[in-house]
């Protein structure tokens, strides 16, 4: 499945364009893992090409045998000038992997702001997903999460309706609380909290989305454009 989801904007934000992960964008993966404020979220570091390679392959595996949907949170077309002011502002151009942003400009989309993917198990089956996300420093504080998961979730439920997926998860560690008002804006729920266990030091959070209550009603549309 080769999906890009559009985003469209309003008066206050510029518009998203969710995008497979490409093998180009290593130097992306490298950078966004090195900020603190993702890796101390996640349970694999990325130190270098090798791991950054390593995870796309898995996002590449796991969106062919139907286990694993992720996307490049990009900005749309229009919004890109301004993003890249915004980050020449913050003194990030001219840092190591930086110059190389003109790599990952197209007709689809501009910068890559962050990531988000669904995911299914084994134990969970077709009837219920995990959502995840990340935001890359240059692109918070501007509602790209909340915004990003709430189209993949409307997506998902409309797409995957035919296979039984009816629940979707979001879980964060206690701590998280960005990842707490993402939930809420996002239309998830708490529903209870989970214990502690490896690789995650503390307590979590469990929120959930249901296929028959909407969320935010913001505008998506969708293309068949190959990733």
């Amino acid at each position: 499945m080769t999906e890009t989801l559009r985003v469209a904007g309003t008066a206050a934000t510029g518009g998203l364009v969710l995008r497979p992960w490409r093998a180009d964008d290593v130097e992306t993966v490298i950078e966004a893992y090195g900020d603190p404020e993702i890796s101390r979220w996640t349970a694999r570091p990325i130190k270098g090409a090798e791991d950054a390679r390593c995870w796309l392959d898995i996002q590449r595996r796991g969106r062919e045998n139907g286990t694993r949907l992720s996307f490049a949170v990009c900005a749309a077309p229009e919004a890109h000038a301004e993003q890249a002011v915004h980050a020449d502002r913050s003194g990030r151009s001219g840092q190591s992997g930086q110059s190389g942003r003109g790599d990952q400009l197209g007709s689809l989309e501009g910068l890559v702001l962050g990531n988000v993917s669904l995911r299914w198990t084994d134990a969970s089956g077709p009837g219920s997903a995990e959502v995840g996300y990340w935001v890359m420093a240059h692109a918070r504080g501007q509602g790209v999460a909340p915004r990003a998961v709430e189209a993949l979730s409307r997506w998902s439920f409309a797409t995957f309706a035919d296979d039984g997926l009816r629940r979707i998860e979001l879980i964060h560690q206690v701590d998280n609380l960005a990842s707490c008002r993402v939930a809420a804006k996002s239309g998830y729920l708490f529903e209870r909290l989970l214990p502690a266990e490896p690789p995650y030091p503390r307590d979590g959070h469990l929120h959930v989305r249901e296929a028959d209550r909407p969320g935010s009603t913001g505008r998506l549309g969708r293309s068949g454009l190959p990733g």
